[in-house]
């Protein structure tokens, strides 16, 4: 989470990665290194606040509406401070027809929130997607880059357990 108290700055190790991706492209063409920084961004603070948007915006000499605009279309950034676990269920037809609606309703159920909502103790995030291109084993959730899939009911109870004890 980021605080409003503490100037918003990338870590050492961070900031020369940041420099050697913006490195990448030819001057004036800095704006295409905006997707990875807004990725070294997310890992470093959890989310990205307007804070850290502008602070990447400075980075890369564009306006902040730039780095608005992409943060806000892609669903792989979060707007807002998430749990540590972010649960990112595919909402689309293929999902849905192998049951999807039904886990989906169970996975809320256990954890006691809705889309869009975190648990009390900070451990997990709800967020509808679209397609996570894994159709033909839905129902899928995907959890950073690791794929949750053929879903039922008991499956989302032992994956829940699990990331519970940590």
């Amino acid at each position: 989470m980021t605080d409003t108290t503490t100037p918003i700055t990338f870590t050492p190790e961070r900031l020369a990665k940041a420099q050697e991706i913006i490195a990448r492209y030819p001057a004036g063409k800095q704006k295409s290194a905006l997707l990875p920084l807004l990725h070294l961004a997310q890992e470093q603070y959890g989310w990205v606040s307007s804070d850290v948007m502008d602070y990447v915006a400075g980075l890369l000499s564009i306006l902040p509406i730039e780095v608005y605009e992409v943060a806000s279309f892609y669903t792989m950034f979060h707007l807002d401070p998430v749990g540590k676990h972010v649960i990112e269920y595919c909402r689309t037809g293929p999902c849905c027809l192998m049951g999807g609606e039904d886990v989906y309703g169970h996975l809320k159920q256990k954890l006691g929130i809705d889309t869009g909502e975190t648990t009390p103790d900070g451990k997990f995030t709800l967020k509808e997607v679209e397609c996570l291109a894994a159709c033909g084993w839905g129902p899928v959730f995907q959890i950073r880059e690791k794929y949750y899939m053929n879903l039922t009911n008991s499956k989302v109870d032992e994956i829940i357990e699990e990331l519970s004890k940590d």
